[in-house]
């Protein structure tokens, strides 16, 4: 009988892939391990790629490969000294990691033993319980504020938003030292009204653990990948916001919000 509760070098995860040098998912020079699988179907996803939580194949790309946590740590290992010099370390993508948890607990436990910062970016949808037993090994945790009307966030991302937000306002109180910190995905026609960036801004306002609020523009990266993968891409033919529009946006937010990048 499998334990999927074991914690070991050798508990297995589904990774979607690893990149190195990565300068965009946290502070410094940064291994990003990207898992395969999640709970949400977010219409303007960016990586379609890591939404199922099987072995997927288009043509010669295969997306997807069990991995052990011992065989993850290798590939982190091997920037150890860049992480040291520029502040950066390990960060756990998706897909959603809280999807994984027992694996992506040990692989967060893991690089905190060995001295390697650690960051996630996640949606935060999953059990309470499931995220409080990540955070003693996160030191930064992104997290995505995609909708706060509940009909909206069910429409375009498959699920109601209430764990998510619950998970906020409860890990705002958690005595974990880690840094918070939201990001809100612009999408235009989606969540850009007046009214949508009011709720966000407000709810955001309430969060005094969060160091800041950064607004991210919707861009079209992923829609190639739909193609390759035979799905419909949703928002074909949406253009990603313009400079004016992320610059209203962001005055919107900093009614209530005073550090918004």
């Amino acid at each position: 009988m499998i334990n999927r509760d074991y914690e070991g070098k050798d508990k297995e995860g589904m990774v979607l892939r690893i990149e190195r040098s990565s300068i965009h998912d946290g502070d410094g020079f940064r291994t990003v391990v990207f898992l395969k699988g999640c709970p949400l179907n977010c219409q303007w996803c960016s990586t379609p790629e890591s939404q199922k939580f099987g072995i997927e194949q288009a043509g010669d790309i295969i997306y997807g490969q069990k991995m052990t946590v011992e065989e993850v740590m290798k590939v982190v290992r091997k920037d150890a000294a860049f992480y040291f010099h520029s502040g950066g370390g390990m960060t756990l993508s998706g897909g959603e990691v809280l999807a994984q948890p027992v694996f992506s607990r040990t692989l967060l436990k893991e690089a905190c033993t060995e001295g390697i910062n650690t960051a996630v970016e996640t949606s935060f949808f999953a059990e309470e319980k499931i995220v409080d037993s990540l955070l003693p090994y996160i030191m930064t945790a992104y997290v995505d504020l995609k909708l706060m009307s509940p009909d909206l966030h069910q429409k375009y991302c498959g699920v109601e938003n209430g764990r998510i937000l619950n998970n906020m306002v409860k890990t705002n109180q958690s005595k974990e030292k880690f840094r918070l910190i939201i990001r809100v995905p612009l999408i235009p026609g989606v969540n850009d009204s007046e009214m949508e960036l009011c709720k966000i801004g407000k709810f955001c306002a309430g969060l005094k653990r969060m160091e800041y609020l950064q607004l991210l523009p919707y861009h079209r990266l992923g829609s190639d990948t739909y193609r390759k993968l035979g799905r419909p891409y949703a928002f074909d033919g949406l253009m990603p916001p313009t400079e004016e529009h992320m610059a209203a946006s962001r005055k919107i937010l900093e009614r209530y919000v005073s550090h918004v990048i």
